[in-house]
């Protein structure tokens, strides 16, 4: 498949280790970011295929950082999944109503993860060979 390039967003040290671990080991280029000022200085340099977002983040939250990414031409179509640990009824709808594309819930199924990752990222075309 090759690699993807992959940013999360994650205020929590050991989910964002875990989840570059699992991702790298599929090829993929992963940068994190602890919270959204962080991925947002990201974003001023270098444009991700995916997003894993947490929604509860310190300052600015996943959800309001998802909705300014999806207003922003530059960045609207970069994918954005929901990765949290919100599992009240309700909760993916308001992250697919914030702008999310995707929710995956935590704690992170360490084998699942990266074949629901895949199924996120977006399609390429391939060119002829």
């Amino acid at each position: 498949m090759g690699a993807r390039s992959i940013l999360i967003v994650d205020d929590n040290p050991m989910n964002l280790k875990l989840i570059e671990v699992l991702l790298k080991r599929e090829g993929h280029e992963v940068r994190s970011a602890p919270d959204a000022e962080a991925a947002l200085g990201v974003l001023a340099r270098w444009r991700p295929e995916l997003i894993l977002m947490d929604l509860q983040l310190p300052g600015m939250d996943g959800l309001e950082l998802t909705r300014r990414l999806k207003a922003d031409p530059v960045t609207r179509d970069i994918v954005i999944v929901a990765v949290t640990a919100y599992a009240m009824k309700g909760d993916e709808q308001r992250a697919r109503e914030a702008g999310c594309d995707g929710y995956i819930p935590k704690p992170i199924d360490t084998r699942a993860l990266p074949q629901a990752v895949a199924g996120f990222l977006p399609s390429r075309v391939e060119g002829p060979t």
